[in-house]
C-alpha cells in the first residue's frame, strides 16, 4: 500500500467523521426548535391535547381539546370522559 493511498483513506475517514459529528451538533441545536415550528405551522387541526398528568405507571389523565370543546380522559385500565366547563365560564 502506497502512503500516498493510506493518506487518502484517513484524510476521507477525518472528513467523514467530521461531518457526522457536525450533523450531531447541528441536530442538537436545532432539531427541538425545528420540530416546534414544523409542528405549529399546521393550525388547521380540530384536536390538541392541552396538558397532560400522569398518575401512576398505568394511568394518565389528558385534557384534550376539539373544536373549543374541552375534554377530560382517563387513559389506562378504564375509560373516563367528563366535559370541563369552557374557559369564559371559569374566569366568570
Amino acid at each position: 500500500m502506497d502512503i500516498s493511498n493510506f493518506l487518502r483513506a484517513v484524510f476521507a475517514l477525518a472528513l467523514t467523521l467530521g461531518l457526522i459529528g457536525l450533523a450531531a451538533v447541528a441536530l442538537r441545536k436545532y432539531g427541538p426548535d425545528a420540530i416546534a415550528r414544523l409542528a405549529s405551522q399546521k393550525k388547521d387541526r380540530r384536536m390538541r391535547v392541552v396538558e397532560s398528568l400522569v398518575l401512576d405507571p398505568a394511568r394518565r389523565l389528558l385534557i384534550v381539546d376539539c373544536d373549543g370543546r374541552e375534554q377530560l380522559v382517563l387513559l389506562g385500565e378504564g375509560r373516563l370522559l367528563a366535559e370541563l366547563p369552557a374557559k369564559d365560564a371559569k374566569d366568570a
